[in-house]
């Protein structure tokens, strides 16, 4: 797809850059204690700043549904920010209206500006043309960098977008870049990973890759659903049984499209499901009917690695056993951190996304050595499914 991005912009000292930006970072207590979302945007508002822009920033925390809600405005969040650009960020206590326009009259070029909870209006979730006009009116073209919130029809995140020159922002375009890499036009062949509890969330993401990569390597609870589906006792593991007949459509439709289907080879199994719990592996056929699969063994991991090892493309979601908790952590672990080598040694492109999937990466220590990581959550899934997002379609050129 084509869209510009910030090297399309010339001569904007003193223009008002509308800026969208994910600041919706956890908090405890009125403390950000996750500056990630962050620290991703940095390098779009600097780059402005050193140009000359006065840049406004358009966010959500929340869902407060329309309605102002104490605890969920943006203003604890100025600081950090401020903290992180080494610059001063002035809060403004709306995003449309009077004080805006006043605000950035009387800033100066270079300026950042945060301006208060876009869904605090009704009419932001809506994407009414109204609020959208309104937003725009305090801009003289529009930034997106949150590719995380580029899944919805917003007024920040759409409707702005069709009314002012619109820009994908540094963090935007390199997940555009780095998606497209992966799946748009991949280095074949390509393996995608993906893991999880269960198969009914996933069902449009693997009908989706089956017919885009070369190889799916299947773990997690979901692959005990597919290992049901082939007949396989799984004791008490955690099982859509119901979707057994799910499970065998898309392993027939992986077939056609010739996409091999990677499932466990083994299964580390426990009889409780708490950390340092007695575990022993055993083959598939041999799995107790009162345990429960955690994680997978030895072979599978070989299994796995030989997969990356044939691979010049890796997409990733998901883990591939109980990781939060040791030992069912292993596979997860050590798949991560050999498609982290491999990538490290300029083997393979490894783009990687989803809540469960960062917090893996990171735990296995592998994440700085993926070529690509999105904290975008649900957008990076839509996307994984096949789906247009709104907030990147309204971009491009």
């Amino acid at each position: 797809m084509a869209f510009k991005t910030l090297d399309d912009l010339n001569d904007i000292a003193g223009k008002r850059a509308l800026v969208r930006v994910d600041l919706n970072v956890p908090m405890d207590g009125g403390k950000v204690t996750d500056t990630t979302r962050i620290e991703r945007v940095l390098p779009t508002i600097q780059e402005l700043s050193e140009k000359g822009a006065k840049v406004i920033l358009l966010a959500h925390f929340g869902r407060p549904k329309g309605e102002r809600v104490a605890d969920m405005s943006l203003e604890p969040v100025a600081q950090p920010l401020a903290d992180l650009l080494l610059a001063p960020v002035d809060f403004v206590d709306d995003c449309i209206g009077a004080s805006v326009e006043e605000a950035i009259a009387e800033a100066s070029n270079g300026d950042v500006l945060l301006l208060e909870n876009t869904r605090f209006y009704k009419g932001e979730e809506k994407n009414d043309p109204d609020f959208a006009k309104a937003l725009a009116a305090n801009g003289d073209f529009y930034v997106n960098d949150a590719f995380s919130a580029a899944h919805r029809a917003h007024g920040s995140t759409e409707g702005i977008a069709r009314l002012l020159p619109s820009y994908a922002g540094r963090t935007m375009q390199a997940e555009l870049e780095a998606l497209s890499s992966a799946l748009g036009e991949p280095k074949r062949p390509v393996l995608a990973v993906v893991g999880g509890a269960k198969v009914s969330s996933k069902i449009d993401l693997l009908e989706n890759l089956v017919s885009k990569v070369d190889m799916l390597v299947i773990g997690g609870g979901m692959a005990n659903t597919f290992l049901a589906a082939q007949g396989v006792n799984v004791g008490k593991s955690l099982c859509e049984h119901d979707l057994a007949d799910t499970a065998r459509k898309i392993m027939v439709a992986a077939d056609k499209a010739g996409c091999e289907i990677v499932l466990p080879a083994d299964a580390v199994v426990a009889r409780e499901f708490k950390a340092g719990a007695a575990n022993e592996t055993v083959a598939l056929d041999a799995i107790p009917a009162d345990a429960m699969m955690l994680d997978v063994g030895a072979a599978s991991i070989a299994k796995v690695a030989e997969k990356i090892d044939a691979a010049n493309t890796l997409v990733w979601n998901g883990p591939l056993g109980a990781f939060e908790i040791a030992p069912f952590d292993k596979a997860t672990v050590a798949a991560a951190q050999h498609a982290a080598a491999r990538t490290k040694a300029g083997k393979l492109n490894s783009v990687a996304g989803g809540g469960d999937t960062v917090a893996a990466l990171n735990h296995a220590g592998a994440a700085d050595d993926f070529s690509y990581v999105s904290t975008a959550g649900g957008a990076f899934l839509e996307w994984l499914e096949g789906k247009e997002l709104p907030g990147v379609k309204a971009l491009e050129a």
